[in-house]
This record gives C-alpha cells, structure tokens and sequence, in this order.
C-alpha cells in the first residue's frame, strides 16, 4: 500500500479536463502553422464554390481537436453571435436581397477561426513560441504564445463572472439582452471586471518574465516537456 501511495504521489494520474497537447516537435508545430496560415486565409480567398472542400478540412480539424478535450462551445456562440448581428444589421439597412452574402461571410469567419481554435488545442504555447522565435524577436514570439496560453483562463474568468453576477441578480440573461437597454450592464457586470483581471494577470506575468532575466539572452532555453 505504502508503495501504491508513492507512486501516486509521484506519478498523478491525468485528469480528464486536463489539456494535452498532441504536437511537441518544433517541426512538427511550425508545419501546423503553416497550415492553420493556409486555410485561415483560404477561408477569405477560394471562391465560394469551394468552401464546401474547406469545410471537410475543418471538420477534420474539429474532431481532432474534440478529441483533445477542445471545447465548441466557444466556436458555437461566436458563430451565432455574428450570424445575428450581421442579420440584424442586414435588415436594419434593408438589404435583405443582400442577407445571404452576409450569411456566406460569416461562414467565411467561422472558417478562418477553426484551424486557430484547433492549433491551441494541438500545440503547446511553448513549442508556438519556439518556432515563431526562429523569424521573429524572441520577445514577439513570447507575447503571442503568451496571448494563446491565456486564452483558456479567459474562459473560465469569463464563465465565472457570468455566474456570479447572475447570482447577484443582474439582467444577464439571454432573455434580457434582446433589450438593448441592458447592454450597459453586460459592460459593467462582465466586460469591465473581466479586463481587471486580464490587466493583474499580465502584471503578473510581465513580473515573472522580469525576475527570470527574459530578454537578456539572444537565444532563450525553449523547455520540453
């Protein structure tokens, strides 16, 4: 038993919810860069008859990264949240000859952000760092990493936030913001306290980058894990 216990204690099991990232090699990660830069901007430049070749792609794409644990929920509600702007901005002008052109542009998004969604699910910051540190300023390369590791902890602060104002009795619902007399209180309640904690969060890891020399060497150590 007393053995059991140590190699637990030594050997964690993983959790379910923890994320793995499948590409660890640095070629291997710059080769997904290229090819999320490909079909992002494929995504803006084919022609419209062949977005259904690109949405076989990405729909490759969108299994490989639920198997990584990703998340569509996120990918879901920006799809939704445009496609009823766009509508209603569509309609607000009276172009409605026009609304299928704006429904194609928004798949045109939605198609560009999948191979991003699907990179941060697949590559480590760590290794997107490395490799963008071979034709950019290390620092560049550290803030964009930086930026795509946060991404995750943005969610759960923005999830959290969400909940407890909910609790608090804010007009937050669904519901409620089909007013649009209630979307100052989205900006008050969620996008202000969320900024807050994005600032302290960047302090903090501005601080930590400082305290570690980062920036004195040319050629910074790039960690395997």
């Amino acid at each position: 038993m007393a053995n059991k216990a140590v190699k637990s204690f030594c050997h964690p099991a993983k959790s379910k919810t923890q994320r793995y990232f499948v590409v660890d090699s640095p070629i291997a990660c710059a080769v997904a860069l290229l090819l999320v830069l490909v079909l992002s901007s494929s995504a803006f430049l084919v022609d419209q008859t062949l977005l259904g070749y690109l949405l076989l792609i990405d729909l490759v794409l969108l299994v490989h990264g639920c198997w990584l644990r990703g998340k569509l929920m996120s990918l879901i509600k920006l799809f939704v949240v445009q496609l009823v702007l766009t509508c209603a901005l569509y309609l607000l002008l009276q172009q409605t000859d026009r609304l299928f052109e704006g429904v194609i542009a928004v798949c045109r998004l939605l198609l560009a952000a999948i191979p991003g969604w699907w990179l941060a699910m697949s590559c480590s910051p760590e290794r997107i760092a490395e490799v963008l540190s071979w034709f950019l300023p290390t620092k560049w390369a550290f803030v964009i990493a930086a930026s795509l590791s946060v991404l995750p902890y943005i969610a759960n602060e923005l999830h959290d936030i969400y909940a407890i104002q909910r609790m608090r009795g804010a007009n937050l619902s669904a519901r409620a913001l089909r007013n649009p007399r209630h979307w100052p209180e989205l900006v008050h309640c969620i996008f202000i306290p969320l900024l807050i904690q994005l600032l302290k969060l960047a302090k903090q890891m501005a601080c930590a980058a400082h305290l570690r020399k980062f920036g004195e060497q040319q050629k910074p150590t790039h960690w395997r894990y």
